[in-house]
């Protein structure tokens, strides 16, 4: 554990995750609910993004955690939320965007030129095929779909999304923080408009309106309740007057995430 490490309650560490779909190597960071190791219960499986910023401000971006662990111990012990395995999974460095990315596309359009793969189909079996057989065999979770989530903020809500609208058979408690909307012109507003029809998710999706270009969240929720979710029941819409695009602000609202997606 690093010098100075803010870790709070049962947190195993699995360093240097190899997967053999994407290549690369992640550390993953796994939170077992207070009263894991005493009981035989099974339990919900919440997947995190960006997982160096969820538990520890010694490998958070800036030095911002967002305190899941704390938030979860505090939430679970006033029976606020149901105790959950927490899977914090790092990102792969430069290979990031090319990973939360659903398209290939450019990072900025006055550089053409930095463009990214667009792996984030690759990324979503890397989760299904290495790391959740992994933590399913490893740790008691409750593996079905319906007790399964992703959380993701920025790219990261990007992806969350996008993986629930592919895999609903193995994702569907979906933290959509801050989406990076403006992807591919919009990509997500496409890819809910050829859904079929709704699938079983339950979604979580906000937006800080000091963030550039927030109002495009507002379209989204939109095409979302026009395709059968609904206000309230199985869509959580929030905009956060003066929510800036930091971790700080992230932070500020897990505990609502978390209640919300997991709840007792």
């Amino acid at each position: 554990m690093p010098e100075g490490s803010t870790l709070t309650g049962d947190i195993r560490h699995h360093p240097r995750f190899a997967s053999n779909l994407l290549g690369n190597k992640r550390d993953v960071w796994v939170y077992l609910p207070p009263g894991y190791r005493r009981s035989r219960m099974r339990y919900p499986v919440l997947y995190l993004h960006d997982g160096q910023n969820c538990f520890d401000r010694t490998t958070a971006f800036g030095g911002v955690e967002w305190g899941v662990d704390e938030a979860a111990e505090r939430l679970i012990a006033a029976g606020e939320m149901a105790p959950t395995i927490i899977v914090a999974v790092a990102n792969a460095g430069e290979g990031r965007l090319h990973e939360y990315a659903p398209t290939a596309g450019a990072f900025d359009s006055r550089k053409p030129h930095l463009r990214s793969k667009g792996l984030a189909r690759k990324y979503g079996r890397f989760l299904m095929q290495e790391l959740k057989p992994f933590i399913d065999s490893h740790y008691r979770t409750r593996p079905e779909a319906e007790n399964t989530g992703l959380l993701g903020s920025s790219m990261g809500g990007l992806v969350t999304l996008s993986l629930g609208l592919w895999y609903p058979k193995f994702f569907r408690r979906l933290g959509v923080v801050s989406p990076s909307i403006w992807w591919d012109d919009g990509v997500l507003y496409r890819m809910v408009d050829k859904l079929k029809h709704k699938t079983p998710l339950r979604i979580w999706l906000d937006m800080g309106t000091e963030e550039m270009g927030w109002g495009r969240v507002r379209i989204l929720r939109d095409c979302l309740t026009e395709k059968g979710w609904r206000l309230g029941d199985d869509l959580h819409y929030l905009e956060i007057p003066g929510g800036t695009h930091t971790e700080a602000a992230w932070a500020a609202r897990v505990d609502k995430i978390l209640k919300w997606l997991f709840p007792k």
